[in-house]
């Protein structure tokens, strides 16, 4: 059984559909990552999940419990069951607060009064290997993968089953971001998490996450494990963003795929397929709108699905 379970999600802002029907699931102790550009849609999804935005339309099922429009009261006993990781790791932090506090203050917020503050401060600083003085810290004292660390303690403190992360990586350096990946695969082991995590970086989705889904203007458009869509990107959108990766690989050869212009605006959502003007591989027929269609569990919502490989090895 899926520990979460998101169909139909649609948001909207007035005339802006920000999301127009995304469906997806994470199973126990899974990381799924959601990636595509800026404005695809991907931070609403998970702050809809965390009922930090709303959702007009849909299911987020989480433990087969209906949480998607639950009021307060009763979604605040859940919020220790899924946990947040804002983008900004040291904007996220209040810098009035000792480092002590901010990754205790959950179960202040949960009211549970009968802990050792000290002791949960100590404990949660060693599972990100920060040393205990660091509580006495404030966040202005604090590194980027530092700050980044602390944010991850203060989202494990009420042992969530689900953690959510909002680009975890963002303006962290290279060698930075790897120590923060080992130790968030590290802490997915050892406690058994699922995670769903947003990101720009294809590299970051290639080091953590099983499966991963692909967002074009509120829609998913490509889904599959990690694996398949790195080695057959089916939907041409996935394929210019892979393209534009770095290829860890020397040997690999890689086609560049450039994307035409800026994506549209949600409020003039071009007819059919909603990609079509910016595809390199459009056709007549993508004035048709595409079906959901899926194969070995790889689904790709497009009329003109790619099948060939994206690299090609040097002889």
């Amino acid at each position: 059984m899926s520990l979460l379970n998101v169909a139909g999600l649609k948001t909207s802002y007035g005339q802006l559909n920000v999301l127009a029907g995304v469906s997806f699931q994470v199973d126990p102790g899974e990381t799924y990552a959601l990636v595509g550009e800026s404005g695809s849609g991907k931070t609403t999804v998970i702050r809809a999940i965390a009922g930090l935005a709303p959702a007009q339309e849909g299911s987020v099922m989480f433990g087969g419990q209906e949480i998607r429009g639950l009021p307060e009261r009763s979604l605040r006993p859940l919020r220790k069951d899924i946990a947040m990781m804002f983008q900004d790791p040291v904007g996220s932090l209040s810098p009035r607060l000792t480092i002590r506090s901010l990754i205790t203050e959950p179960y202040r917020i949960q009211g549970m009064k009968n802990r050792d503050l000290d002791a949960e401060a100590r404990r949660l600083l060693e599972m990100v290997n920060l040393p205990a003085h660091f509580a006495d810290r404030y966040p202005y004292q604090l590194s980027g993968g530092q700050a980044r660390r602390v944010g991850v303690a203060r989202a494990l403190a009420l042992e969530p089953r689900l953690i959510l992360a909002d680009e975890p990586t963002a303006g962290l350096d290279v060698s930075v971001q790897g120590e923060l990946l080992n130790l968030l695969n590290t802490l997915r082991e050892r406690l058994g998490l699922a995670m769903v995590i947003i990101t720009h970086n294809l590299n970051v989705v290639r080091h953590v996450a099983d499966r991963m889904g692909i967002m074009y203007l509120g829609r998913l458009v490509e889904e599959g494990t990690t694996e398949a869509i790195f080695a057959d990107p089916r939907h041409p959108y996935t394929r210019c963003l892979l393209s534009a990766n770095p290829e860890p690989d020397p040997d690999a050869r890689l086609e560049r795929i450039a994307l035409k212009g800026e994506p549209p605006s949600l409020l003039h959502r071009p007819s059919g397929c909603e990609f079509r003007d910016r595809c390199p591989v459009a056709q007549d027929i993508c004035l048709q709108t595409p079906n959901w269609e899926v194969d070995h569990g790889h689904g790709v919502r497009c009329l003109v699905p790619l099948s060939s490989q994206l690299r090609t090895r040097t002889t």
